[in-house]
């Protein structure tokens, strides 16, 4: 995955990703029937293109880590997301991360807001021994799986947390990058 120039300002705390393809057109629609329609059939078709675009992000991984859900919203939408595509990733899954709060909607934040909103949002499982946590990370190679990565914000917060357990590395994969267009000075988002 190419870095943009924020992200080549502000490096990321992963070390490197990949996505299926930009967050438009057909792959935005099916992407939507996925998570909020509850089409998950389509976890499998979107895990296939996952396993192909992201190869080279998969080769050598020792686990895949779903972005986690915050228990309310997986209550309401009744699946995550990101663990039905982990699942057909062919690595173990690791559900080594939880979240803690129910942030915002990063949906119309700027940058800066994205990373506020999710600082403090994800904390080690506590479904998980701290043994079997670290037996799961701890110098290992592991793969953050999401749906959408927009700024990273999500994504850079739950790798902190990854690096923080143990993890030898912190990898990415998403279905589909958002374009993030800057705000024009002088005016609000």
């Amino acid at each position: 995955m190419e870095r943009c120039a924020a992200c080549r300002r502000r490096p990321p705390t992963f070390e490197r990703g990949a996505v299926v393809g930009l967050y438009d057109g057909p792959l935005r629609a099916i992407l939507h029937a996925f998570k909020y329609d509850g089409r998950r059939s389509l976890a499998g078709p979107l895990g296939t293109l996952l396993r192909t675009s992201g190869a080279s992000t998969l080769e050598g991984a020792d686990a895949v880590v779903p972005v986690p859900l915050h228990p309310w919203k997986r209550l309401r939408r009744g699946f995550n997301q990101a663990s039905d595509l982990a699942r057909q990733l062919d690595r173990p899954v690791a559900h080594a991360l939880w979240r803690r709060s129910a942030t915002r909607a990063q949906a119309g934040l700027t940058p800066g807001e994205r990373r506020r909103n999710v600082r403090a949002a994800f904390a080690p499982s506590p479904w998980l021994t701290r043994g079997a946590r670290e037996l799961a990370i701890r110098g290992r190679v592991v793969v953050l799986v999401d749906d959408i990565l927009t700024t990273g914000a999500t994504l850079d917060a739950c790798a902190l947390q990854l690096l923080r357990i143990g993890a030898a590395e912190v990898r990415v994969l998403a279905v589909a990058r958002a374009v993030v267009r800057p705000t024009p000075p002088g005016t609000q988002r």
